[in-house]
């Protein structure tokens, strides 16, 4: 992810509803019971870092839980908490109002967390806040959004949205060029035109298409949400009589692009999805219609954000590193799921 700065990852992060400015859900450790059954992927640590140590309170905030994705973000950073006998977990309610995040997260510093995870719903907007807390010397972890200046965080951590569309333009190009396909027709539904992210992912793509000798063909813009993605989609197919492969950009989003797809009667091309939820890994396993593989931009990063918390406010390295410190950026990796791996992906993986 670049350092631009955006309001949402996805489009369908706006309306929720207002909460009290310092709303917290109430804290938990890893000895209590979660209210519900989780099967998130989390770290388990190892060597001297999976040995409890000095109990360490992790505040964390991000927006609203009000889609696969983002859910998947708060789900996954509690059931890493919940790992840890050493963790306390002090987590706002999730907001889409900058104005109360901000508010969330200052009351998360008065009340002196150890440690902070922040995914901002604006990395512009709550930059200030990050850089106030920092200046309280409390390390931030920054998450996905990236703020405005490195002074606000000590660590970075997020996908790689450029790799994401270089991956799905090579596994592309690799099973074209295995059915000897050639000058072939290749679609692509992208997420919100005016976003960074998706402007990344679609270089990134095109870039690759172009490196393997192919161009891009028919492309639409969606908005991140099911609906949009099959109109778009409905619109892409009437538009492209022929098509040999589609890449859609976000899985949630591709809850619509599939049901245009079988709306429309079309088999003839492949799909590949993006984000890595478990219905387009399910559709994969089964191997029944035309998604064929997925690019991952695991929400998986949350666990790992919590994880490496807990390491900063115990003042311990990474421990299969030769560095004596956690580094100040990780950006994870967008591997491609397909059906000969995808029971390896399983545990990352999203409900859309």
């Amino acid at each position: 992810m670049p350092a631009d700065n955006f309001l949402a990852r996805r489009g369908f992060l706006l309306g929720a509803g207002a909460l009290g400015a310092g709303a917290l859900v109430a804290g938990c450790t890893s000895n209590e019971s979660p209210q519900e059954p989780t099967n998130q992927a989390v770290a388990a640590g190892s060597g001297d870092n999976a040995q409890p140590g000095t109990p360490v309170t992790v505040g964390f905030s991000a927006p609203a839980a009000d889609h696969g994705w983002m859910a998947a973000m708060t789900k996954n950073a509690r059931a890493q908490a919940e790992k840890f006998s050493d963790v306390t977990f002090s987590a706002t309610e999730g907001s889409n109002d900058v104005n109360q995040q901000i508010a969330q997260v200052e009351t998360l510093i008065n009340q002196k967390v150890n440690v902070l995870v922040i995914l901002p719903f604006d990395g512009k907007a709550l930059t200030g806040v990050g850089q106030q807390a920092m200046d309280a010397g409390i390390p931030v972890i920054n998450v996905d959004r990236v703020f405005d200046t490195p002074l606000a965080y000590r660590m970075w951590i997020g996908g790689d949205n450029y790799r994401m569309g270089v991956n799905a333009a090579n596994y592309i190009a690799s099973q074209l060029k295995a059915k000897n396909v050639t000058n072939p027709v290749i679609g692509e539904v992208a997420g919100i035109d005016s976003l960074p992210l998706t402007q990344d992912r679609s270089r990134g793509f095109k870039d690759a298409l172009a490196r393997q000798g192919f161009q891009l063909g028919p492309r639409v813009s969606a908005q991140f949400t099911p609906e949009s993605g099959e109109q778009q989609t409905a619109n892409l197919l009437q538009s492209a009589p022929k098509l040999d492969a589609l890449w859609n950009h976000d899985d949630d989003q591709g809850v619509g692009v599939v049901a245009a797809i079988q709306n429309a009667s079309r088999s003839e091309f492949m799909m590949v999805g993006g984000a890595g939820s478990k219905n387009m890994m399910d559709l994969i396993r089964n191997d029944s219609g035309p998604v064929k593989a997925t690019v991952l931009y695991s929400p998986s990063m949350a666990s790992s954000a919590v994880a490496l918390a807990r390491l900063l406010g115990q003042s311990k390295g990474p421990g299969d590193l030769a560095e004596h410190e956690i580094p100040s950026e990780l950006t994870t990796y967008s591997a491609v799921v397909t059906k000969e791996n995808v029971d390896q992906y399983t545990d990352v993986g999203f409900d859309s």
